[in-house]
């Protein structure tokens, strides 16, 4: 086998009589054992690797599944549907929820309308001062015409 295979091999063999026979071909008995154990270590590594990878992935997808339902009902809540299955408290709660939600949408609408009004303010002076100088470059244009003709 090894000359045909071109293989190292070791064969290990107990007796009825519980002898020990061994042969191995041209490298050592040890080394060829050394060798079996470590590739043996690695697969089996490997293969709880990908287990608890596989664990670890059913894991995350339902607790990820159930975050998202709970993101779904608590959307379909905020948006006024399914309100019947909710008791008094759990009302009570989305309202303040949805107060606090109108509070901060209301305070960055009135945010940009302040920046949009300070914008066209700054828009409003500079026109005001290009109108002003216009009308300077105007008056002096109608001295000059007046005083050559």
């Amino acid at each position: 086998i090894s000359v045909l295979c071109d293989a190292e091999v070791a064969l290990i063999v107990f007796s009825t009589k519980g002898r020990l026979y061994e042969y191995s071909t041209e490298s050592s008995m040890e080394g060829i054992l050394e060798r079996y154990e470590r590739y043996s270590y690695a697969e089996k590594a490997l293969v709880a690797t990908d287990h608890d990878s596989q664990g670890n992935w059913c894991e995350d997808y339902s607790k990820l599944k159930g975050r998202i339902e709970s993101l779904q009902k608590s959307q379909r809540h905020l948006m006024g549907e399914q309100l019947d299955l909710l008791c008094v408290k759990e009302l009570q709660q989305l309202e303040l929820k949805l107060e606090n939600a109108v509070k901060h949408i209301r305070s960055r609408k009135n945010q940009l309308l302040l920046d949009s009004i300070t914008e066209l303010q700054k828009k409003e002076k500079e026109l005001h001062d290009h109108n002003r100088d216009l009308a300077k470059k105007l008056i002096e244009k109608e001295k000059a015409k007046a005083s050559h003709g």
